[in-house]
């Protein structure tokens, strides 16, 4: 029946929590788009017939006009639905930039692994265009996306993070449960990290801080 791949694949991304990504389910994008191609085909096919039978394409209504109108508006809402499929992710895609970090391995490997190649390259270039536009405006963008009441901010580690990193000119060791009061500026990366780590659980993502 046409129309029931749109349809699932539609639905497959929909039944996903909101904001987050599922892996690309290529296997019905690509059975729509192939369905999309028997559209054309039969559209085609349906007016040449017409044009043999010497009919006026666009003024008879026969049955054969009948058939090729209904696959014309399958094709249509096919090509809705992939594009709104590809749109979504690619809003998803986006915001990972802003919320988690510019940098492609600053995202979990378990986020990675669900975005394609093409999807990749998307959040790359993004990411350049933000850092480009920062740079010009001289202004850090991603680092509060809600304006701070205080520059500074006190945190937790809530895990073992790698010893010896540098913040505001000082080393500084985050234990486990360790307290610290730091700006919120040098806090930001790794609390935006925690965030997203809670969308796509693993027994890894717990090498960071979280706010108080």
């Amino acid at each position: 029946m046409y129309g029931r791949k749109r349809y699932q694949l539609v639905k497959d991304f929909a039944s996903g929590e909101k904001g987050h990504l599922k892996p690309f389910n290529s296997k019905l994008f690509d059975e729509t788009i192939e369905e999309c191609d028997q559209n054309h085909h039969l559209i085609q096919s349906l007016i040449r017939k017409m044009e043999q039978e010497g009919l006026d394409v666009h003024s008879n209504r026969n049955a054969d006009h009948c058939g090729a109108l209904v696959h014309h508006l399958s094709l249509i809402r096919n090509k809705r639905c992939l594009m709104a499929y590809v749109h979504n992710r690619a809003d998803i895609d986006r915001d990972l930039a802003w919320r988690v970090g510019l940098e492609l391995l600053d995202l979990p490997p378990e986020i990675q692994d669900k975005l394609t190649t093409l999807e990749k390259e998307y959040f790359k270039n993004h990411s350049v265009a933000i850092k480009s536009y920062m740079g010009k405006v001289g202004i850090e963008l991603n680092v509060d996306m809600v304006p701070p009441k205080d520059p500074c901010i006190k945190i937790r580690a809530v895990g073992e993070i790698d010893q010896g990193i540098v913040i505001s000119d000082k080393t500084t060791n985050f234990t486990r449960h360790s307290m610290h009061f730091l700006k919120r500026t040098d806090a930001e990366p790794y609390i935006a990290r925690v965030t997203s780590f809670t969308c796509c659980p693993s027994p890894k993502t717990n090498k960071l801080i979280r706010p108080l």
